[in-house]
């Protein structure tokens, strides 16, 4: 099973892909989609392609976002939310399986703690992948992180 992994955000969301096979979890890839418009429609617009190319050559069978869940700055959060949006649609209009996880549940289900930085994180996700450096930084170590919480779920496709 193929499982994609999402890490929203306004213009730079993480990525990665992974394979669940009967020995454990393989990495595929990780990185980043990175939005260059300034203009609100063409960054969603833009959004929506990238994530259509990439779910076209990944072709996952399950993906698995990390929710939104507090923002101390609200435009930030909007156009977070604005993202998540577009992303979550264009997931829904391929009939690709959707899981949405909380950071809080992604570091539960990676380090067994709830509250680990993003140091701790990043240490688990290469350690359980056998990977060096993650391409695309804290956002595909998330982005990982999320598409690992998800194949931890009992998912049938």
């Amino acid at each position: 099973m193929t499982i994609l992994g999402i890490d929203p955000g306004s213009a730079r969301i993480g990525y990665g892909v992974i394979k669940k096979e009967k020995s454990g979890l393989k990495f595929v890839r990780s990185g980043l989609l990175k939005i260059a418009s300034k203009d609100k429609n063409e960054r969603l617009v833009e959004l929506e392609s990238s994530l259509l190319k990439l779910i076209k050559k990944e072709k996952p069978d399950l993906v698995a976002m990390e929710k939104l869940y507090f923002a101390k700055n609200v435009k930030t959060a909007v156009e977070v939310s604005e993202s998540r949006g577009i992303l979550t649609l264009a997931v829904i209009k391929n009939k690709i399986a959707l899981l949405e996880f909380t950071p809080l549940e992604i570091k539960r289900a990676i380090t067994g703690y709830g509250l680990s930085d993003k140091k701790s994180m990043m240490k688990a996700v290469s350690r359980i992948l056998k990977i060096g450096k993650i391409e695309g930084g804290d956002d595909a170590a998330d982005a990982l992180a999320a598409a690992m919480t998800g194949s931890f779920h009992n998912y049938n496709h």
